[in-house]
């Protein structure tokens, strides 16, 4: 059968939640009690194959569902359309549905409606991949470097990259990409652990969680800061008593700070020797991360983020304003692979390392295929790289990632791994759902 066969014939979208909150998974300086939710998109075809693309977007719990109903109202320009109109330029389509004229003045490109746009996005490469019978990031490392900038909208980032830098890039690696590929199926891309230190942990949690990570073999950590400094510096030492000194350690302040606030707090966490600060400040502050990584760099503390920058706009000029030093794509966040296409080249072209953001429900599924494409194709290297694992909910995926050594390794079935299993739908649905309805029955949460 043609990859090419067919039309989108229904599009659904569903609102699945977990209750983390009761547990303090995810709890940070900014969002105390989170539950991991996922706006979830199935994309289903009139061709005879029965394959069905499945992809997500990602919240926090209330208002997860004020991104599926945005979903259902961009599902509309997609559904009826056909697969060769889709796949068959899909840059060209991706531009078409992020700038329709009235769902445009809700961004653009930006906030609810590009996070609902990124879910539909995931459930059509999902769906391609699966048709051509190949995990995404090989689908991907098989293109051409013609057909890979074919799939980025260059719009308002040509003054920093164009079209044909993007294409020199990757012709340039193209003669060594086996050789990595070689490297990736043995040993995976890095990994580093935010599950040993969330806020809302008490301290025999975290060094029981730091314990079990060190006993998994994990040399990198990350932990979150920003609501007590002195309590930040107790338990910065509490965490590096156990680590030790030989390991890495990051942190995460979640938005926190003002740029002045972000700077004197973290000259007094610079003892523990933090690699990075994620996120200090709010992410569309700029000129902010720039103020802040110019006072941190005699510390050796660089400034990470990403996971809430709103599209390859802001990304670009926080590349231009030299204002961190470890680029944070998240899969979610921005307009799917296509957007995040054009931020990894950007990321190359100022020599910037990604480090992409995930966690969450289905985020570690998604971006271990953005963060090896990368490594194939466009950065060609691993040197400052790492990707975040955040060990919770995989069990829900009908092909949960695969860490080995520290290390994500490549998936081998069909697809963008986000799909998720039957059961787990039904009894995670919002708020109707077997596991909701008996928390909501039993006064564990309110509607």
């Amino acid at each position: 059968m043609s990859l090419m066969q067919g039309s989108v014939s229904k599009i659904t979208v569903r609102d699945v939640r977990f209750p983390t909150s009761l547990e303090h998974h995810g709890s940070d300086a900014m969002h105390g009690e989170v539950d991991y939710s996922a706006v979830y998109v199935i994309v289903e075809t009139d061709a005879d194959d029965q394959i069905t693309g499945h992809g997500l977007t990602f919240s926090l719990g209330r208002g997860n569902n004020i991104l599926a109903k945005a979903a259902e109202v961009i599902s509309g320009q997609i559904t009826g359309c056909r697969i060769a109109d889709i796949f068959g330029n899909f840059g060209v389509f991706w531009r078409k549905v992020t700038q329709e004229g009235q769902l445009r003045w809700l961004g653009p490109e930006k906030g609810v409606v590009h996070m609902a746009a990124a879910g539909i996005f995931n459930a059509l490469w999902d769906l391609w991949a699966k048709r051509a019978k190949k995990p995404v990031w090989k689908l991907l490392a098989d293109m051409t470097p013609t057909e890979i900038v074919n799939l980025v909208d260059f719009s308002y980032i040509t003054d920093v990259l164009t079209k044909e830098e993007a294409l020199k890039i990757l012709e340039e690696n193209k003669p060594t990409q086996g050789e990595r590929e070689k490297l990736l199926r043995s040993g995976g891309f890095p990994a580093y652990t935010t599950s040993i230190a969330w806020l809302g942990y008490s301290d025999e949690t975290l060094v029981q969680k730091c314990r079990e990570a060190l006993d998994e073999g994990w040399t990198k950590f990350k932990m979150k800061v920003g609501v007590d400094v002195a309590d930040d510096r107790r338990r910065s030492k509490l965490i590096r008593d156990q680590i030790g000194w030989e390991n890495q350690l990051m942190m995460d302040a979640n938005q926190r700070w003002d740029v002045n606030d972000a700077i004197e707090w973290m000259k007094q966490l610079a003892e523990f020797r933090p690699v990075w600060i994620e996120e200090p400040t709010s992410p569309d502050d700029v000129l902010g991360h720039a103020a802040i990584a110019k006072a941190l760099e005699p510390f050796n503390i660089g400034v990470a983020t990403g996971e809430q920058c709103q599209n390859r706009v802001i990304f670009k000029q926080l590349l231009q304003a030299k204002a961190l030093k470890f680029l944070q794509i998240d899969s979610c966040r921005v307009g799917s692979i296509n957007e995040n296409i054009a931020i990894l080249l950007m990321a190359k072209k100022f020599n910037v390392p990604v480090c992409p953001h995930a966690g969450g429900v289905g985020l570690c599924e998604l971006v271990q295929h953005i963060a090896m494409f990368d490594f194939l194709c466009v950065s060609a290297t691993t040197d400052g790289r790492v990707c975040e694992y955040v060990n919770h909910l995989h069990e829900h995926f009908v092909y949960p990632v695969d860490m080995r050594k520290n290390s994500y390794m490549p998936p081998k079935d069909p697809g963008y791994s986000c799909e998720m299993k039957r059961n787990s739908l039904d009894d995670y649905e919002f708020p109707n759902g077997r596991i909701w309805s008996k928390l909501i029955s039993d006064g564990k949460f309110k509607l």
